[in-house]
Formats: C-alpha cells, sequence, structure tokens
C-alpha cells in the first residue's frame, strides 16, 4: 500500500484493503482475458494487443494518480520504494520473461488468475516457475555476481533522461495514446479487419483527447516538494513571508519555566543537533516537513513550534514550508540560535551592554546563562537525530 499522508490506511488495515485489491485485480485481469494464454500471446503476432493497452493503461493511470496524490501532499514519495537496477541480470531476467510469456502463454502474475478459474496449463506455468525460483535460490553462489553486476542504484527514468517529472509524464502518455492507436491498425492488417471494439472511432478520438488532456495536467501539478523547495529559494519571497517571531528573551523564560506546549524544531545538521540541542528540540531537515514524521510532530494538539536554527535563515524557510503545508502555531526564534547564545547562553554582564533594558531584564539573563546551559547538558544523552524512514517495500 501506498505511504498516503497523513495516514489515511493504518498499517493493520492495509492487510484488509490489500486483499480486497488484490480480488479486483485478479477479477480485472480475467475480464480483460487474461486468463486465456492464446489472447495474451497475440501481442507477439500482431492479431491482439490488449496485453499492450492494459499494462499502459494502468502504468499511465498509476503514474497521473502518483503525481496528484503527491502534489496535494497525499503521499510520501520519499518513501516509495524504487526496486534497485542492476544492468545485466534485468537485460537477461527480461529476456527469459520474454520467451518464457511467448511460449508458456503467462507471465506470473496472469499465471495465478488463470490457475484460479482452472487453467490446467496455467496450473503447469507456476508448477515451472518454483522450479526456476528453486534453481536460483540453490545456485545463487554461482549466479550472484552476475545478479549484482552493474548496479544502478534506485534510478528513475526522467532523471536518467535528465527531463523533469512533468515532461517525462507528458511524453509518455503521448507514447501510450500513439501505440493504441498503431497498435489497432496493426491488429487491422494482421486480422484482415476492423476491430469492432474499436467503432464508433468518434468516442476513441475523444477519448485520446483526454489522455493527452490528463498529460498536460502533469504540468499544473508538479511535485509539491520540488514545487516549495524552489519557492524558498527565493530570498526576496522569503524575506517578505510573513511569520511570528519569538525573542530569545521568551525562548529562555520559557526553557525555564518547562513550558510543555513548547516544541522547538532544530534545523541544523544532524551533527551539529548531537553535538548541541536545547530542551524540547527535534532533529528536522527541509525535506522531513514532507514526511510522516513531520505531520506527527507538528500537529500535536496545543504545541507551539518553534524553528531554529543558526542564523536564522533555514529556519524560516522550514517555517514557511510548514506553513504552506497548512500547519498551525509556528514561530521563528528571532535573530537564530547564534543571537540566542549571543543574549542568553553567553551573556556577561560585564562585557555586554544592553540600552533600554532594566535590572530585571539583566537578572533574568545572568540566571538563564547559568541553568541554560546545564539543561543542554542534561539534554544530550537524549539529542538523538530523527533517522530517515524506511522505504516502504512493494510492488510485482
Amino acid at each position: 500500500m501506498g505511504p498516503l499522508v497523513p495516514d489515511l490506511i493504518g498499517n493493520e488495515f492495509n492487510f484488509v484493503i490489500a486483499l480486497f485489491i488484490g480480488i479486483a485485480f485478479g477479477f480485472i485481469l480475467e475480464q480483460a482475458g487474461f486468463s486465456t494464454s492464446k489472447k495474451l500471446v497475440g501481442l507477439f503476432y500482431g492479431y491482439d494487443f490488449t496485453v499492450l493497452r492494459v499494462f499502459f493503461t494502468a502504468g499511465i493511470t498509476a503514474m497521473l494518480g502518483v503525481i496528484v496524490l503527491g502534489h496535494f501532499g497525499l503521499l510520501d514519495l520519499s518513501i516509495i520504494y524504487i526496486n534497485p537496477t542492476f544492468l545485466y541480470s534485468a537485460i537477461i531476467g527480461g529476456l527469459i520473461m520474454g520467451l518464457g510469456f511467448v511460449v508458456g502463454g503467462f507471465c506470473p502474475g496472469t499465471s495465478i488468475c488463470a490457475a484460479a478459474i482452472g487453467k490446467i496449463d496455467a496450473m503447469f506455468f507456476i508448477a515451472g516457475s518454483f522450479i526456476g525460483v528453486l534453481i536460483f535460490a540453490e545456485g545463487y553462489p554461482i549466479f550472484e555476481g552476475l545478479y549484482k553486476a552493474d548496479n544502478w542504484g534506485f534510478v528513475r527514468v526522467f532523471d536518467s533522461l535528465g527531463m523533469s517529472q512533468s515532461l517525462f509524464a507528458f511524453f509518455l502518455t503521448l507514447v501510450a495514446v500513439a501505440a493504441f492507436w498503431a497498435t489497432t491498425l496493426i491488429e487491422n492488417k494482421v486480422n484482415g479487419k476492423s476491430n469492432p471494439e474499436f467503432k464508433p472511432l468518434k468516442i476513441y478520438v475523444a477519448l485520446s483527447g483526454v489522455a493527452i488532456i490528463l498529460g498536460l495536467s502533469a504540468f499544473i501539478l508538479p511535485d509539491i516538494r520540488t514545487e516549495y523547495l524552489q519557492d524558498v529559494e527565493d530570498i526576496e519571497y522569503v524575506n517578505n513571508y510573513k511569520i511570528k517571531y519569538m525573542t530569545a528573551d521568551e525562548l529562555a523564560f520559557r526553557l525555564l519555566d518547562k513550558d510543555k506546549n513548547l516544541q522547538i524544531i532544530d534545523m541544523r545538521s544532524p551533527k551539529e543537533f548531537s553535538e548541541m540541542s536545547l530542551p524540547n528540540s527535534k532533529s528536522f531537515m527541509l525535506e522531513t516537513l514532507f514526511e510522516k514524521y513531520a505531520e506527527k510532530t507538528l500537529n500535536i494538539s496545543k504545541k507551539e513550534n518553534v524553528f531554529i536554527s543558526n542564523e536564522g535563515l533555514t529556519a524560516k524557510k522550514a517555517a514557511i514550508i510548514a506553513d504552506k503545508l497548512g500547519y498551525k502555531n509556528l514561530l521563528i526564534l528571532k535573530g537564530g540560535l547564534n543571537e540566542f547564545k549571543k543574549e542568553i547562553i553567553e551573556y556577561d554582564s560585564t562585557k555586554v551592554v544592553i540600552k533600554n533594558y532594566n535590572d530585571a531584564t539583566k537578572r533574568f539573563r545572568l540566571k538563564a546563562s547559568i541553568q541554560i546551559p546545564k539543561m543542554i547538558e542534561e539534554n544530550k544523552s537524549s539529542a538523538i537525530p530523527k533517522v530517515k524512514p524506511k522505504r516502504v517495500l512493494g510492488g510485482c
């Protein structure tokens, strides 16, 4: 199941939903004719391209669905599992898969579907699959070098082509539409007659237009992560964005008062956070704001989230992103942590002259300069940077 943000589907309920999705998936495969080997191998002989159409439809639907959910912040794209690419094993595996498909008439998924409705040839195909798995497992020490050769890592096609996600989505949609029309012409020529399923023609021209429009929608629905991170790179935009501030004195007072409603979001590096962090603080990076961890942390009832960084600029960028994502009770430490250290932690009444400040303020800062460093030292053992979540495993 997808890593939805917020958790629209809990981890336990995932299995229940997955069961029904699996049943629906099998039903659709069977209704599309994928339980019949003659229809499946028609792709290779040119008389039936149902397989290509179904897979292109599924791929385009999933691709645009991910783009839409990612744009509206409902899907955590950072932890979606991407199968690593091992070039040579992918090529050899593809050749074996293709050969098995054309000879056996099934792929692993369609063979299960066909076996479920009593197709004996599919059952033999599944048995052959188990034999192949057994051979690979037992011979893995022999195959391991080839299997892991030329590791490209977790690559995405549009990254490899050097284009944006939106442009790739549009091009792939065009390719799908073109493939639908081209394969229809091939079918008509091979079969010597027009496919009655593709009449009237006007309906399919209209559907092609709808598909192209949906492909164009990728340009107006960019990945929300990319969009917001680009926004905060504009310094003028950041400076003009209105976010409430918290002064160094107020933060110091609330730390000394052990205010339970105060939550500090530390935007420094994990190394800096481990070396020195304020009580009630949590380590964040800009990218973390788009993850489930942020939703669980920043939405705690009655908590005030104070963003801090050394100079203050990174903290404001983070607060802007959090505000655009819909989080509430956001503040920034005025002057950043550097100013807080200067005015509070390292305060020295003999060296610092505070204009227009009364004796009470001076006494408070002197007290804070003694007690807050002690609190920081006591907090050091529990200052553990947030661990990046594991990618969600899945897919076929």
